[in-house]
């Protein structure tokens, strides 16, 4: 091959991958797309959710159970579950591009699919800048950067507004349960954790090693929480309170702390968390006020 065809085609190359959409996964993986990804396929919940907040609903072929917001994608194609996917249905749809989940999706299932040339961009954000900047980066492979760009700056401008808000408010000491059978928490780097602190709240169980940590009604007892807020999955665990009842000497309990927050509005990681976190702040604030008529 000539010197002058050799460098011809290396430029081509550079060219090409120049001009591709790339970005970096939270995998540290780098993906690179030739052109915008026009069939999207999103494998939980989040990455759905996550996907349109970027911009690309339109562009969403396939997703999971559970993925009901926004309310479009209830009518999108499902591919199983985000912890056994329906292969043959999902080749068969054809995506361009696949969203999974870090530690959702099996593996096994998703190398499958990159075996078979299909591109996988892993995310899971872990913090509130890895939400915005998990929107921003679908939004490239999708080609919808401004409608991304948008969304991300909003959610980082309306998440810093509510950590200026409560910056300076009493502390007030909380335990989050995000499950009941067993007894589950959340420690301080779990994103759950730093909604609480945004909200000036104080984490009884935030110094706990996992970042979800299985306890039991006697440590609920000894931390002696001013608040107990409950999730999970669902919107209506309201029972999880009454559960709590039964302990009268338990501070939350003495002052009627026992708040419930929607848990899609707080238990992924998207833009409604702007949502969730002004409820669990607004709840939080009911606790202090309360302490003024004490």
């Amino acid at each position: 091959m000539s010197l002058i065809v050799t460098m011809s085609l290396m430029a081509t190359t550079a060219s090409a991958h120049h001009h591709a959409r790339c970005a970096i996964d939270d995998r540290d993986r780098e993906v690179c797309l030739h052109d915008p990804a026009r069939r999207i396929a999103t494998l939980s919940p989040g990455a759905t959710e996550l996907t349109y907040a970027a911009g690309a609903g339109d562009q969403v072929v396939a997703v999971v159970s559970y993925s009901d917001y926004p309310p479009e994608a209830k009518q999108v194609a499902s591919v199983g579950s985000h912890t056994r996917i329906d292969l043959e249905t999902l080749v068969g749809l054809a995506p361009d591009l696949v969203i999974g989940w870090v530690t959702g999706n099996p593996a096994e299932q998703l190398e499958t699919l990159e075996a078979l040339g299909m591109p996988v961009f892993y995310i899971e954000p872990r913090d509130m800048e890895g939400v915005a900047s998990a929107i921003e980066r679908l939004a490239r492979l999708a080609g919808t950067e401004t409608a991304g760009q948008a969304v991300a700056d909003n959610f980082r401008n309306t998440m810093n507004a509510l950590e200026e808000r409560y910056r300076d408010r009493e502390p007030v000491p909380t335990f989050y349960q995000v499950w009941d059978e067993p007894l589950m928490s959340v420690n301080d780097q779990h994103l759950i954790g730093q909604v609480v602190k945004i909200c000036g709240g104080e984490n009884v169980f935030g110094a706990q090693a996992r970042l979800v940590p299985r306890i039991d009604d006697e440590a609920v007892l000894a931390a002696n929480p001013e608040a107990i807020i409950a999730g999970g999955m669902g919107e209506e665990n309201r029972h999880w309170l009454t559960h709590w009842e039964q302990y009268s000497h338990l501070t939350a309990v003495a002052g009627n702390n026992l708040f419930f927050v929607p848990p899609s509005l707080i238990q992924r990681p998207t833009p409604r968390l702007m949502e969730g976190t002004q409820i669990l702040c607004e709840k939080l604030d009911i606790a202090r006020q309360k302490r003024e008529h004490r």
